[in-house]
């Protein structure tokens, strides 16, 4: 994934960053933490929003470890529900993916399958829910 780019699993904001300066009048230069000294710091004023305190909305640089080409993995917390969709011939297993840095209501639906394949201890605790059976 990309930097700044429009992506399912990309932080929404990372900051909040102090403005240095109006460069023109549709745009700002911020003061961007160290990690992010590659970016460039001059924004144009469609990409900024005004602060207003929310620290749940903010996603800290330090917790999303932004590599030297400016990509990201992100890793999945937990999976919080399984459903599976029945198709023409064929049914397909889902789960739902709470990922790192991103809020509840930025839950996935993921393919069980590909969740298996590269996150296996995730999809081995639910199965081990599955297969509780209650005694009365």
């Amino acid at each position: 994934m990309r930097f700044g780019k429009k992506v399912k699993l990309s932080p929404r904001y990372i900051g909040p960053s102090k403005i240095i300066r109006r460069v023109i009048q549709v745009a700002y230069e911020l003061e961007l933490p160290q990690e992010l000294s590659i970016v460039h710091s001059v924004f144009h004023i469609s990409m900024l929003w005004k602060y207003i305190g929310d620290p749940s909305r903010i996603t800290p640089t330090e917790d999303v470890q932004v590599t030297g080409d400016l990509t990201y993995e992100e890793v999945p917390i937990a999976i919080l529900d399984r459903q599976v969709r029945k198709l023409r011939n064929k049914e397909v297993a889902s789960v739902k993916v709470l990922w790192r840095n991103q809020q509840i209501e930025e839950v996935t639906w993921e393919t069980e399958e590909a969740m298996r394949l590269k996150y296996p201890h995730l999809v081995q605790t639910i199965e081990k829910d599955d297969n509780v059976e209650l005694r009365h």
